[in-house]
């Protein structure tokens, strides 16, 4: 045989022999890295049968191996690399040897495109609008159903079960977005939710690296951010950091014992966040809260390890870099240990400097809420990073302010002495701010259905310090009680097309829900072209009389705020305000248009907020 043909046909079989090889590395995570990141160092986890029996080599200069870890479990190991400053884009391989074999595992290192130079941030300027993908839009029924995931049931007519919302859906409606006057769309988890059942919300994530296809795909998410930010619409991720869902394949086959808490016996969380600050507090309380889980189908991780803090960390900077969101919303911010929360925002922010971080803090008190916030100076030993939170305290003032009697506390007052405690935050306008989410009871509801009180509430939200966010289908009136959860969590009617009533077309609207939208929508735009109600100074009076005042301003311009929660009409002697009225003579009301030429007084219709842009004499 012609030695040349001898060589190719050698050639082949090894190079056949190694692809096969290669089949059997069943997971690599990150799936690929960026060139130029701040920090030079590279976590890999690799997954293969027996991969401890191997030695790793890395044979081309631009990576070098520094460390490898064997995992408890013999499948595992983790990889720790360095990238140097001279690396050139393309594949390095990994070789696996032992004695039987070679594999090579050809990993890719990227240049970093636009899109992560794009991020924009999330910041008072911003008018958020939160959604679940699953029950806003329908724009691709052929993954409706996908037979080989767990939960495979499509049924619009029950809770629990998928209703085939999903990111194309989402893009087919940034329109609708724009006319609302949003700037950002947060979309809870959008991640592989692979679980036995109720799967739709996206929080029991069963893989960290992959767009759940139900909802879309990877490339399809990054085409979604893209056409955002083409359409002047920011992004926000929502990322889970405290648990997975049960069918995680970290979970289904742990590599370290100690990367969960408690996984061979259930322990329920105690809810109690006030633990981590209590000076008196039982340590049993506090492991019990730190360690216990969620739910039972809700594996809790422990961040406290450093190989899995990495993993979560590069997870968080791989998908940043990947699709260019502007911000990230933490889950269940206080659950996790909080010396990895502190280190993941400043690995975020080294890497981002730009980006949004806010995180959920669904807790009992002002204090407590402000003290996972970064420069609070609330003694807290972790030094937290967070910019801001999700003002629940807030959320809790406005319902008291629309549904109980003026009082010392109460009524209008409850947010008054709310704000009066953002001394307790370095900057509070960073504060996400909102009337309901997808854990609320719809706030149409809350308030009995009463439009005037509807007005007030978005009046305030609008006009108030802080980031506010709408809840899909809040602009609408849509409404519901929990529990269940999935009550607060119906589809947006026109999101399929078979619905009897496609409400994203104005015409469809009820005169209620077509009064609320360009009320939501004039304000909405209103404050998406003036500074003042996004970055200017507030100033607010003691509520009198169960009338609340209080003004925005700044060097360009003044406006007068005016919650009235009486049944009746009011007329108010102006000369309290002084301090602010006194250079201005005339004012124009923002919503009716109508133009007020004698400040001295003004007449407020009962349960109304009145908004006022001032003008000097």
């Amino acid at each position: 045989m012609n030695k040349n043909v001898c060589f190719i046909l050698i050639f082949l079989l090894i190079y056949v022999t190694a692809i096969s090889q290669v089949a059997n590395i069943e997971r690599t995570e990150p799936p690929f890295w960026w060139l130029g990141m701040k920090n030079p160092e590279l976590q890999l986890i690799v997954k293969m049968k027996n991969i401890q029996d191997y030695k790793v080599q890395v044979n081309k200069s631009g990576v070098s191996l520094k460390k490898v870890v064997k995992a408890d479990n013999p499948n595992y190991i983790i990889l720790k690399l360095q990238i140097s400053n001279n690396a050139q884009s393309g594949e390095y391989p990994i070789q696996f040897l032992s004695n039987k074999d070679t594999i090579i595992l050809n990993y890719e290192l990227k240049e970093k495109t636009n899109d992560s130079l794009a991020i924009q941030g999330i910041n008072s300027s911003d008018f958020i609008y939160l959604l679940l993908p699953d029950r806003f839009s329908n724009g691709d029924t052929s993954n409706d159903v996908i037979k080989t995931m767990n939960d495979s049931i499509f049924s619009r007519d029950s809770l629990l079960s998928r209703h085939g919302g999903d990111i194309k859906g989402i893009m087919e409606h940034l329109d609708y977005f724009k006319e609302l006057g949003i700037t950002a769309i947060w979309t809870t988890p959008v991640f592989e939710n692979n679980q036995l059942f109720a799967s739709y919300h996206g929080y029991a994530i069963t893989n960290h690296y992959k767009i759940d296809p139900r909802i879309g795909t990877n490339e399809l998410y990054k085409e979604f951010v893209n056409n955002c930010h083409k359409n002047s619409l920011k992004v926000i991720m929502d990322v889970v950091y405290n648990h997975v869902g049960n069918q995680h394949w970290l979970y289904k086959d742990i590599p370290f014992k100690n990367w969960f808490h408690f996984n061979k016996t259930f322990i329920k969380t105690n809810y109690r966040d006030v633990v981590l600050m209590d000076p008196y507090v039982s340590d049993t309380d506090r492991t019990v809260y730190t360690e216990g889980w969620f739910d039972k189908h809700m594996p809790d991780f422990n961040q406290g390890d450093s190989l899995l803090a990495t993993y979560l960390i590069q997870n968080t900077l791989w998908w940043i870099t990947y699709a260019g969101v502007d911000g990230l919303r933490f889950d269940t911010y206080p659950y996790p240990d909080q010396k990895f929360m502190s280190t993941l925002i400043q690995s975020i922010e080294a890497e981002y400097p730009k980006i949004g971080i806010f995180g959920e803090t669904w807790v009992s008190g002002i204090a407590n809420q402000a003290y996972y916030t970064k420069g609070s100076g609330l003694n807290n030993k972790y030094e937290p990073q967070l910019q801001g939170v999700t003002d629940f305290q807030l959320y809790y003032a406005i319902n008291n302010a629309l549904t109980k009697a003026f009082g010392w506390v109460n009524g209008v007052a409850a947010i008054y002495y709310c704000l009066t405690n953002d001394f307790l935050y370095k900057d509070a306008y960073k504060n996400v701010i909102f009337l309901d989410n997808h854990d609320q009871n719809r706030f149409y509801s809350v308030i009995n259905e009463d439009i005037n009180k509807f007005k007030m509430g978005l009046g305030f939200l609008l006009t108030t310090r802080g980031i506010p966010c709408m809840y899909y289908g809040t602009e609408i009136l849509m409404k519901n009680f929990g529990p269940p959860d999935e009550k607060l969590r119906e589809d947006f009617p026109g999101g399929w097309k078979n619905d009897k009533f496609n409400k994203f077309n104005k015409e469809n609207l009820s005169p209620k829900e077509k009064e609320a939208f360009e009320f939501g929508s004039k304000l909405a735009l209103y404050r998406k072209n003036n500074t003042v109600l996004q970055t200017g100074k507030l100033k607010q009076f003691i509520p009198e009389n169960g009338i609340y005042v209080y003004f925005r301003y700044n060097t360009e311009k003044t406006v007068m705020i005016i919650l009235n929660q009486n049944k009746e009409k009011s007329t108010i002697d102006t000369s309290r305000y002084n301090e602010i009225l006194k250079k201005f003579s005339n004012a124009s009301n923002i919503i009716s248009n109508e133009k007020i030429s004698n400040l001295k007084t003004i007449n407020i219709e009962p349960l109304s907020v009145t908004i006022l842009e001032l003008n000097e004499k």
